[in-house]
């Protein structure tokens, strides 16, 4: 089973960037999308094979999140459970026979760290919404997740301290939810890899020096370990400030 996950920033942009290309070539089984920045029939997307489920935000032209998947979801829920979280287009949670999938884009504290302290209330309410979920089933995380959790996830760490997306409370909190019994499945089968990144500035020409941070995840119920078999970050896709990146489960 062929899991992907790719913030698109801005779905309509990126069709004409090559997202179908991509689309097609990887015939994901699950292809989960963050930042779509639309509303409901903004865009008529023709996925033959594909259930499609979106999650849009109260706010045009921000956030949103999209599901497209061979197989037909148990059930499907979106957004989390508190009305102060629900209007973003942030969670898709779908229960399959196996597992819960969850694809989530995670709030950015913004530059200056305004949005901080919401951040923290959120991830203390997708903490708790994931632990609900796992006393059922087994739950896979992905999405983009706005947090380089180590010093290896990005090129600079000693200039981005305290930066939004490497402050010590966002590290923390993606910590909490591995101690939580998640995987992080890319360091899980590279624990080692430097220049591994999923994220680049569109500045200073920071994707063609690398100069990026790897702040889109796979996470795995520790349940599920031993279905596990690859992870992948495709840093050849453009169409996006951010690049896909794959899981590989095989039952």
């Amino acid at each position: 089973m062929k899991l992907i996950s790719w913030n698109v920033n801005g779905l309509r942009a990126c069709m004409g960037k090559g997202f179908l290309d991509f689309f097609n070539q990887i015939d994901a089984d699950m292809f989960c999308i963050q930042e779509t920045k639309m509303q409901p029939r903004q865009l008529e997307l023709e996925l033959d094979g594909y259930h499609q489920y979106w999650c849009s935000a109260q706010k045009k032209g921000y956030s949103g999140t999209a599901l497209f998947c061979k197989e037909e979801p148990l059930s499907v829920v979106y957004e989390l459970p508190q009305p102060i979280h629900a209007s973003e287009g942030r969670v898709i949670a779908a229960e399959f026979e196996r597992f819960y999938l969850v694809n989530v884009y995670t709030p950015n504290s913004q530059r200056g760290l305004t949005r901080l302290d919401y951040r923290m209330e959120w991830e203390d309410a997708f903490l708790a919404y994931i632990r609900q979920l796992e006393q059922k089933k087994p739950v896979i995380i992905c999405g983009d997740m706005n947090v380089a959790h180590r010093e290896i996830d990005l090129k600079n760490p000693k200039t981005n301290v305290g930066n939004a997306g490497f402050t010590p409370q966002e590290r923390e909190k993606m910590t909490a939810l591995q101690q939580a019994g998640y995987l992080d499945s890319f360091r899980y089968f590279y624990p080692d890899a430097t220049g591994a990144y999923s994220w680049w500035s569109y500045m200073f020409h920071a994707r063609e020096n690398n100069a990026g941070w790897r702040i889109d995840y796979f996470l795995v119920s520790q349940k599920l370990e031993s279905f596990m078999k690859d992870a992948k970050i495709h840093n050849e896709i453009m169409g996006s400030d951010h690049c896909p990146v794959e899981l590989t489960m095989e039952w």
